[in-house]
C-alpha cells in the first residue's frame, strides 16, 4: 500500500532508510535543512541558501511503507522468530554472523556457494543490506550470484570480468524491479577464480582485505556526499540536501548505488564498482559487511580485533564464528541500532 508523504512519519533515524517527513518536501523558499556535521561538510559541501532558494524541487513521492514481515525466500529468516541472530559457518570457507538492530524484523542477508562446479578455487560471497524492508535484500542474496557466475561463464573467453559482474548486477536489479517487490538493497559480493579476487559493491556495504595484518578497503562507499555521487545525481536533474547530519538524494535516501529503490531508480543505480587483485601470500581474509559495522567501527579496528581469532603463529585458521560475532558485539557495545552483519573468508587456499 502505498501513501502520500505529507501524511506518512519518520521510517527511521537510520540514515540509509526511507525517511518521510513533510519538510523534506516543503517548497524551497519554506525548507531549513540542519546543517552537517564538519566531516559530512568536508565530504560534500552545503550549497548556499540562495542557490537552494531558486532551485526546483520534484514533485512529491509516494513511497509505500513496507509490511514488517519475512519472507522464506534468501537467506533463512533468523532464528527465535526475527529476534535473534543469523549465524553459518563452513569449515575452512567462511563464517557469517547477522545481527538485527532495533527493528522487529532483520533486513540484511548474506549468501556464499564454495566449490563451484566442483572447483575447490573458485567461489561466491556477499553480504547485502536492506533498507524499506528485507524484500530486495532477499532477492539479492538469492539471484545476484548467480547472474554473476552466469555472466563470467558468458564471458569465458574475454578478459572484462568486471563487466560481467557489472551485467550481473544490472540484470538483478531490472529482474527485481519488474516485479512487485518494494524496498532496496546495498550489496557486497566477492568472487574468486584461478587466484583472482573480484570485489565489487553497490552502496555502503564494504570489503576490507587483511594483508598481513594491514587493513585495505576494496571498496568505497556509495554515498550522496561523495563529490563524484553528488555530480551524478544533479546531472540528472536531482538533488541532495542534509538532515541531521545526514545526506539525502530527494531528501529520502542516504546512499546512491544499490537494488531496487523504484521510486528513486533515476538517480539510485545499480552499477557496481569492481576492483580485481591477485590473491598473494600476504593476504591472510577477507571481511565483508553491512554499514552496521563500519559506521562504528573502523577498517583497521575490524582487523585487529579479528585477526587474532584468525591467525596463529602466523598461519590463516579456519574463519572463526566467534571472530565474526566479537565483531558484531563491538558494533553493538559502541551504539550501533542498525542491523549488524559480518562475513569473514580466508584466502590463503585460494593463492595460486
Amino acid at each position: 500500500m502505498s501513501v502520500a508523504v505529507s501524511n506518512s512519519p519518520v521510517f527511521s533515524p537510520k540514515h540509509h532508510h526511507y525517511h518521510h517527513n513533510t519538510s523534506i518536501f516543503s517548497s524551497p523558499t519554506t525548507l531549513s535543512p540542519r546543517p552537517c556535521s564538519p566531516l559530512s561538510r568536508t565530504a560534500a559541501a552545503s550549497p548556499p541558501s540562495a542557490v537552494v532558494a531558486k532551485r526546483k524541487r520534484p514533485t512529491r513521492l509516494d513511497i509505500p511503507i513496507m509490511p514488517m514481515e519475512f519472507s522464506s525466500v534468501g537467506t533463512p529468516a533468523p532464528r527465535g522468530g526475527g529476534c535473534g541472530e543469523v549465524e553459518e559457518e563452513r569449515d575452512g570457507f567462511y563464517s557469517v554472523c547477522c545481527k538485527k538492530g532495533r527493528r522487529s524484523f532483520l533486513e540484511d542477508r548474506f549468501s556464499a556457494e564454495v566449490e563451484i562446479h566442483g572447483d575447490s578455487k573458485k567461489a561466491i560471497f556477499g553480504v547485502f543490506d536492506g533498507h524499506g524492508g528485507p524484500k530486495a535484500a532477499e532477492y539479492a542474496a538469492e539471484n545476484l550470484n548467480k547472474n554473476i557466475i552466469a555472466e563470467i561463464e558468458n564471458k569465458a573467453n574475454e578478459v572484462d570480468i568486471e563487466e560481467a559482474v557489472k551485467l550481473g548486477y544490472m540484470k538483478t536489479d531490472s529482474d527485481f524491479l519488474e516485479g512487485e517487490l518494494k524496498g532496496g538493497s546495498c550489496c557486497v559480493t566477492a568472487f574468486i577464480a584461478k587466484g583472482d579476487l573480484v570485489v565489487s559493491n553497490a552502496g555502503d556495504c564494504r570489503a576490507v582485505m587483511s594483508r598481513g595484518g594491514v587493513a585495505e578497503a576494496l571498496t568505497t562507499d556509495h554515498r550522496p556526499s561523495r563529490p563524484d555521487e553528488k555530480d551524478r545525481i544533479e546531472a540528472k536533474g536531482g538533488y541532495i540536501d542534509c538532515y541531521n547530519g545526514v545526506w539525502r538524494i530527494q531528501g529520502s535516501l542516504a546512499v546512491s548505488r544499490g537494488i531496487g529503490d523504484r521510486q528513486l531508480k533515476q538517480w539510485v543505480v545499480a552499477e557496481p564498482e569492481s576492483r580485481v587483485i591477485k590473491i598473494s601470500q600476504n593476504d591472510e581474509f577477507l571481511i565483508l559487511a553491512s554499514d552496521g559495522l563500519w559506521d562504528k567501527v573502523t577498517n583497521q579496528e575490524a582487523v585487529d580485533t579479528v585477526r587474532p581469532l584468525c591467525i596463529d603463529s602466523n598461519k590463516p585458521q579456519r574463519p572463526s564464528l566467534a571472530a565474526c560475532k566479537k565483531l558484531v558485539d563491538v558494533a553493538v557495545s559502541r551504539g550501533s541500532l542498525d542491523d549488524v552483519s559480518v562475513m569473514i573468508v580466508p584466502l590463503e587456499q585460494y593463492i595460486q
